[in-house]
């Protein structure tokens, strides 16, 4: 795994981004402190939230077809820079009137977001050997959980001590040394041409997008192996969905926590995902990731549901926490898997076009997901929906990897191994 790490591109690639998550983990958790200490409602701190998740549905999509248009790197810098400016409105915020200023800036850096999320999927690749690209994922998950361990606690110190105009120096301070690291990127990153383009075309400009933009869909639909995927990020975002709006309901009502033992679950989970980066790495180049997907999908099902109805046969907080512990592992392992997957099986010039997609598609399900905890929360019970979500993992860790299996793609279900 760190021999990985140790590949110049990537290494770069890799800071950039553990130092960029964890500005996003700071204002993530400090915005709605800052909503809530302000205003006392919760529905103006749940309409900051949904101002971010807006433009998934919206742009998520298109924003793939300029991924695939644009050089990656460049993207990524640019969009860094514009995540920088975009924070600047945050300084002159004092007031409860001013509260339109923290949606639009919500709204914006989200949308943003739409651009670089893409670019750094179909850059990834390109800056490793592919044998190593399930060790690259797995580092990139590592990367996350290692933001989430820090960042939602300088956050929640951030906003005690220097306020909403300190959290944004800080978080546009992150996006501007993110910048400076992928700027340091060795080789340029446009995308390969799409089979069958010539340098003439017809048409508006926004024909042309449109055109693009249907190639992918279409591609999508046609390619069975990307067919799959889409139907699996369906599956575990609608849980993901309902776990986000119960959780919270789960440990206040079931546990009989608040918010500190919310932090302490969030930092266990944050724990169990290092150790699960540190196992990928050690074990992906020697399993196959669709293996990989199915393990980690059964795995992180069978805790999930441990962790949802343990209480009732055994009280207490701490199982909770172990429990939250040992649901990190298999959760990175799951991760790597399938994006590892998604990365192989996508050609290089549609590759934005995809990763745009499947987090719009994500989006769109787990807007689902928050519907159907509203709706049956409390006429079915917390515990009883909650189980939707541990359900639907082992449905995807036993299914998937079966269908994939069935669709005969050897240069994606095992990667080549160097001797």
């Amino acid at each position: 795994m760190f021999a990985t790490l140790r590949q110049r591109n990537f290494g770069l690639l890799w800071t950039a981004g553990l130092i960029s998550l964890a500005g996003d983990w700071i204002l993530m958790i400090a915005l709605p402190i800052y909503v809530l200490q302000l205003t006392g409602s919760t529905l103006a701190t749940s309409t900051l939230l949904m101002a971010g998740m807006l433009p998934d549905l919206l742009f998520g999509s298109i924003a793939g077809v300029f991924v695939d248009r644009w050089d990656r790197k460049r993207t990524m810098v640019i969009s860094n820079l514009l995540l920088a400016a975009g924070l600047v409105p945050l300084l002159l915020v004092r007031s409860a009137d001013q509260l339109w200023v923290l949606y639009v800036v919500m709204f914006f850096e989200s949308t943003i977001a739409q651009f670089f999320g893409p670019a750094e999927n179909a850059l990834l690749p390109l800056l490793v050997d592919e044998q190593h690209l399930v060790a690259a994922n797995s580092l990139n998950a590592l990367n996350n959980n290692l933001a989430r361990l820090l960042g939602p606690a300088i956050g929640g110190l951030a906003a005690g001590l220097v306020g909403l105009a300190g959290v944004a120096v800080l978080d546009a301070a992150t996006f501007l040394i993110s910048a400076a690291m992928i700027g340091l990127i060795a080789g340029s990153y446009r995308a390969s041409p799409a089979p069958g383009t010539t340098p003439e075309h017809f048409g508006s400009a926004w024909a042309k997008v449109a055109r693009e933009w249907l190639a992918g869909l279409r591609l999508i639909r046609a390619d069975r192996v990307i067919s799959i995927m889409f139907g699996l990020v369906a599956i575990v975002s609608l849980g993901e969905g309902v776990f986000a709006v119960l959780f919270v309901v789960f440990v206040n009502r079931v546990l009989g926590g608040g918010a500190t033992e919310i932090g302490w679950l969030m930092s266990a989970q944050a724990v169990g995902g290092l150790l699960g980066g540190v196992l990928v790495g050690w074990i992906g180049h020697r399993v196959a990731p669709a293996r990989l997907l199915g393990i980690g999908g059964v795995l992180f099902g069978l805790i999930d549901l441990a962790i949802f109805n343990y209480p009732a046969f055994l009280p207490g907080f701490l199982p909770a926490v172990a429990l939250f512990v040992a649901v990190g592992i298999p959760g990175v392992v799951f991760s790597a898997g399938r994006s590892t997957l998604l990365q192989s099986a996508v050609a290089d010039a549609y590759r934005g076009r995809v990763f745009g997609t499947y987090a719009m598609a994500g989006a769109l399900m787990a807007l689902l997901g928050t519907t159907l905890a509203g709706t049956f929360g409390d006429k079915a019970g917390v515990v009883t929906v909650l189980n939707i979500q541990g359900c639907v993992y082992v449905l995807a860790g036993i299914i998937v990897p079966a269908l994939l299996g069935g669709a005969r793609r050897a240069n994606v279900l095992k990667l080549p191994v160097r001797s």
